[in-house]
């Protein structure tokens, strides 16, 4: 059995499962209501209803008191609704609302996806949880003020742990440490989100993905989104990396291959090795998209890798046609003093 949501102002309605929360199913929905931790102990997701019979959960007196129960207000993140309801809250319109926060996270888990990247799965503290889009990035602040930006490869339905993946640079203070010496548990500083590298879910566009290297990272992070969301755009995805074993999770997108008909996956090696005995395609991976579309304008294209692919993809997609304001793109420096636009 489920109850029909209907949110103030802006008129959206959802349906909420039985024994679900109105914040577990506004997620599963792709409406983006405001939270925090996600357990009743911040009050970053408080709204009033309006209307309707509401169990208000386990939640932290300092959340939520006496008085504004009195009033009406619910966490939502705790609050399950047990009948049709009504309820007052400012949601999330893509960025406005997210803002960036500074918290400290413990590294519960490393794990070489190859040679020389590494996933990092975050865990921030036991009452925190970080709102941010499927795109999205963070900054690790390091003792010396310098920072550090990586893409997150979680979505946002799944938010348990932050999952990072980083590449090796040689000479590179921050990943020579991830790579040699952190330990899983040590405890890191951190800033996010940032970026406008998120879905546009207002269009129905078909989706070029384009992925040099770890720029699979946040494009794993978008698909996942939408795979849950159960979106029927079609979608491809090219991948670039120099040989085989730069395609460093590639297994991944081939199972999505398999489990979604909207879906499809093309690697691309520019420098493949005889040893791979590749048979797949080769050259530029922007090259492979021009290959296969001659005409771009009716497309959506979502970028992301070395800022030398991205502008050349730009700028040849442009010229099949792409109009400027379809090109979504995220060009991967080594460190952002600054956070990013």
């Amino acid at each position: 059995m489920s109850h029909q949501v209907i949110i103030q102002p802006s008129g959206h309605v959802y349906s909420v499962p039985d024994q679900e929360t109105f914040l577990g199913a506004a997620i599963d929905a792709g409406l983006n209501l405001p939270y925090g931790c996600r357990n009743g102990a911040c009050g970053a997701c408080k709204g009033k209803v309006l209307s309707g019979e509401v169990d208000y959960g386990d939640y932290q007196e300092t959340a939520l008191s006496d008085a504004e129960k009195e009033a009406g207000l619910a966490l939502f993140c705790c609050a399950k609704p047990l009948t049709d309801a009504v309820i007052e809250c400012r949601e999330v319109s893509a960025l406005n609302g997210i803002k960036p926060r500074i918290m400290p996270a413990r590294v519960q888990m490393m794990e070489k996806l190859s040679h020389d990247v590494m996933a990092l799965f975050l865990k921030l503290p036991s009452n925190e949880r970080m709102q941010f889009l499927a795109g999205q990035y963070i900054e690790f602040i390091l003792k010396d003020g310098k920072r550090r930006a990586f893409s997150l490869a979680n979505a946002p339905h799944n938010d348990e742990f932050l999952e990072l993946h980083l590449r090796l640079v040689p000479g590179g203070t921050f990943t020579e440490y991830v790579f040699k010496e952190m330990q899983e548990k040590a405890i890191l500083r951190l800033e996010g989100p940032f970026g406008s590298f998120y879905l546009r879910e207002e269009s129905d566009k078909p989706i070029i993905f384009v992925a040099g290297g770890t720029g699979f990272a946040p494009i794993k992070g978008l698909l996942e989104h939408i795979f849950h969301q159960n979106t029927a755009r079609e979608m491809v995805l090219y991948w670039g990396a120099k040989t085989l074993e730069d395609l460093y999770m590639p297994a991944l997108p081939k199972a999505w291959a398999s489990m979604y008909p909207n879906f499809k996956f093309i690697p691309v090696l520019s420098e493949p090795l005889a040893s791979d005995a590749w048979t797949g395609r080769t050259g530029l991976v922007h090259q492979a998209v021009l290959d296969d579309f001659a005409d771009l304008s009716g497309h959506q294209v979502y970028c992301c890798g070395a800022p030398g692919m991205v502008d050349t993809a730009n700028a040849a997609f442009k010229g099949h046609g792409l109009p400027a304001d379809e090109f979504f793109s995220d060009a991967f420096t080594y460190a952002n003093p600054a956070p990013k636009a």
